[in-house]
């Protein structure tokens, strides 16, 4: 896995001398550059799911089918959870760069935890504007809490999770009945217990040519679910109908990805969205993505419910840990 040294953070703030330039590696070629590739027209509106509402279960269901994304609200986790884990977030990118860095990652020593830029290889070269923090924040016997410093403090990170493993339950419920399984299926099959949430800070500073720079290249989530929570600034788009289009946020909702594991555990019936981040030219964006993940162990493929002559399996299985290897290393699957 290659990590980059010199983080975003740095670059942004060395170019105000020079307010309409960026480094070429930061230059997309025509065919990725938000301000030639996003849809102009009127946008369809991702859906939003009132957890509240009788019909929650089918409406999440049909989210998953037709976009692969979808936004909840009534989802049980107090704002003040939420603008506690915002907050934490953003003081941390705030600390002094030698501070951060004391908390960098290191994968050539195994530490795939902490701060960092850079996550993937872009096979033209490219870099996304975006600095991160990567922690593991569930089960609780897998915290690592050296990683993270002690002000500001970890307990809103450890709230905040409380909440979300309770409303990650009950989507993948919703997602198993879906397919015609029992409630339980589908979280087992990803691991049950031993699933890992992996949470993720993305810290985007302005961009003098947003136009020209992406947050995050295009790319499907390799997780399970993903359920993100942003700050006011936009910046998430979605690819649909050949279109990239940008997504309207609901106030107080949680975004909720579609991952690579369950368009596969489904044999496709729910669909991995495929997504990317653009940036602002005078405002930080940050969003707070967490990544449910199988085991490294877990063989990942069709479940066998699903499977028969006229539906046969459209994907391979394999260790999740082998996916995703391939996936980072950009190797056909």
């Amino acid at each position: 896995m290659e990590v980059e040294k010199v983080p975003v953070q740095a670059i942004a703030s060395a170019l105000t001398a020079a307010p309409d330039a960026i480094p070429s590696e930061f230059v997309r070629s025509e065919h990725d550059r938000p301000g030639t590739t996003t849809f102009r027209g009127p946008v369809p509106e991702i859906p939003v799911v009132d957890l509240s509402e009788p019909e929650r279960g089918r409406a999440v269901v049909a989210a998953s089918q037709e976009w692969g994304i979808f936004q909840v609200v009534n989802h049980g986790i107090p704002g003040a959870a939420i603008g506690d884990l915002q907050r934490v977030g953003r003081e941390f990118f705030e600390l002094p760069q030698a501070q951060k860095e004391r908390y960098g990652m290191d994968p050539n020593s195994g530490r795939f935890e902490g701060y960092g830029t850079k996550l993937q290889k872009d096979l033209e070269g490219k870099k996304d504007w975006v600095d991160f923090f990567f922690h593991i924040v569930w089960p609780p016997s897998s915290v690592d809490y050296s990683i993270w410093p002690t002000n500001p403090p970890e307990k809103a990170n450890e709230e905040y999770t409380k909440y979300l493993v309770k409303l990650m339950d009950k989507i993948f419920e919703y997602l198993s009945v879906g397919l015609g399984l029992e409630k339980h299926v589908l979280k087992e099959a990803c691991g049950g217990e031993e699933l890992r949430l992996l949470a993720k800070i993305n810290y985007y500073p302005p961009c003098p040519r947003p136009d020209l720079a992406l947050g995050v290249a295009p790319h499907t989530d390799m997780s399970t679910l993903t359920l993100l929570v942003p700050n006011d600034v936009p910046g998430l788009q979605v690819f649909k109908d050949d279109h990239w289009f940008d997504a309207k946020y609901v106030p107080d909702a949680i975004i909720v990805h579609i991952g690579d594991q369950l368009e596969i555990l489904s044999n496709g019936k729910y669909k991995s969205v495929l997504h990317r981040t653009t940036v602002n030219k005078e405002k930080v964006r940050i969003s707070w993505p967490v990544f449910c993940e199988p085991p490294g162990e877990l063989a990942i493929g069709p479940l066998p419910q699903l499977v028969d002559n006229e539906n046969p399996g459209k994907y391979k299985t394999k260790k999740f840990k082998d996916y995703q290897y391939c996936k980072i290393n950009k190797l056909p699957q």
